[in-house]
Order: C-alpha cells, then structure tokens, then sequence
C-alpha cells in the first residue's frame, strides 16, 4: 500500500477552524469518519487521545502526528490538516503546529514501509 492509497483528497482538510488540540483531534476524526475509514468515532477518538496522554505526537517544527491502532479502523489511512493560524499542541519544541498527519490503522494492520514510501 502506497502513501496516495492511504493520503486522498477526501481525507484531507486544508483549513483547520480549531483553536486547540481538541478540536483538531476532532476535525480529523471526523474527515475520517466521513471518508468511510471508521467503524467506531468514539473508540478511535478515544485511542487517539490515550495515545497522546502518553506522550505529544507534536514533534515540533510545526507537525504533529497523531495516531492509533485499533480495531475502530476499517481500513488504513491518513487525515491531513492544516492550521494557517497554528494550534498548540504542546509540541516538542514548544511551538504552534500548522500540519497535521492522522495515522489511522487496524489493530492487526502490518505495513509494508518499503512499498508504502517509496
């Protein structure tokens, strides 16, 4: 599975309205779920904020990464977003983020990396 398998433009949401972490975990959750990638919202939100309790997914020059695994993923995918503004995100750096890249995966999902990026 290649990356524009799993990155289409019905996955991506190039305008941001969120203030917050929240709310951005939200809007790309949501372009998910309207993309047909879930089969339980709340159990995938729900993944994605216990992964971030865990440790941020804002790995800082302006990106965050946040992701999960979990049998709520029909199929794999990935949202993008962007924020003109920039959301905290309590990124690494300390430094609003702009770009956002949802990773969304089945629980027993195993990528091929070598196919997947090249």
């Amino acid at each position: 599975m290649r990356v524009t398998e799993l990155l289409t433009k019905d996955t991506i949401a190039m305008d941001l309205m969120a203030n917050d972490k929240n709310g951005v975990i939200d809007e790309l959750v949501n372009q998910l779920d309207k993309a047909g990638k879930l089969s339980d919202v709340a159990s995938f939100k729900e993944a994605i904020h216990n992964r971030e309790s865990q440790s941020t997914t804002g790995i800082g020059e302006g990106i965050a990464i946040p992701h999960a695994k979990v049998a709520a993923v029909k199929s794999p995918a990935i949202a993008f977003g962007k924020s003109k503004a920039g959301v905290d995100y309590q990124s690494l750096d300390m430094q609003p983020a702009h770009l956002f890249f949802m990773i969304a995966a089945p629980r027993r999902w195993r990528p091929n990396t070598s196919r997947c990026f090249s």
